[in-house]
């Protein structure tokens, strides 16, 4: 069983965390809840999904970090 590397699943958790912000800002955008007095059950949902999305793409990014900083010690002790 092979483990793929840690830059092609961080790469995909930020693409996968961008595509349901973009998502949900396109549905918060596109609907009537923004002129209405009170949030509808469909934008509260959006805005939480949002921002779940947000925390794991910025997961996502600080593992990719982390990885990149990883390599770089361990060629620099190799150099």
């Amino acid at each position: 069983m092979a483990i793929p590397p840690v830059s092609s699943s961080t790469l995909q958790g930020i693409q996968r965390g961008m595509q349901g912000i973009r998502r949900n800002a396109a549905e918060l955008a596109g609907s009537s809840a923004l002129s209405a007095k009170f949030p509808t059950k469909d934008s509260v949902r959006a805005l939480v999904e949002l921002n779940a999305h947000k925390h794991n793409t910025l997961a996502s990014l600080t593992a990719f970090k982390r990885g990149d900083e990883a390599i770089g010690s361990l060629l620099d002790v190799l150099a």
